[in-house]
């Protein structure tokens, strides 16, 4: 067996708005990614990464993480009702196209409120028609 490959997103921090999910899945490809704001933290989920289209999110995902968690990280945070339905919102607004080969499928996201306590800047877990997965963008610090 090939020993697994390494992908870091966004290496040099120059990316600014792109939104990717990373699917749970035994690829032997695992990526990697800077997230949690100003905390610094490092992922990593062994799978595959799938673009995703949400013209808002990402001005929505920096405002709550950035503005409302002034860029501290919210990993095992609490969430309060209100919070968590913004956040639910924002990820439903997320468009996953799904494709079995022939036909093209759009999706909206799932936070995975199972996962909250791995959920933060630039790492919120999703359900997706293809299973788990990260929802991830660029991350603040």
């Amino acid at each position: 067996m090939a020993p697994p490959r390494y992908v870091f997103l966004d290496p040099d921090g120059t990316g600014e708005d792109w939104l990717f999910v990373i699917v749970a899945a035994p690829t032997g490809i695992r990526y990697q990614q800077q997230y949690g704001g100003t905390a610094c933290r490092q992922g990593q989920l062994e799978g595959f990464l799938v673009p995703v289209a949400g013209a808002d999110a990402v001005p929505a995902l920096r405002q709550l993480f950035e503005g409302h968690f002034r860029g501290a990280g919210t990993w095992n945070h609490r969430w309060s009702p209100e919070e968590a339905g913004r956040l639910r919102d924002i990820v439903a607004d997320v468009t996953y196209w799904a494709c079995d080969g022939w036909d093209e499928d759009p999706h909206p996201l799932r936070w995975d409120e199972t996962r909250s306590g791995d959920t933060d800047e630039a790492w919120v877990p999703v359900l997706t028609p293809d299973g788990p997965g990260m929802l991830v963008w660029a991350n603040s610090d």
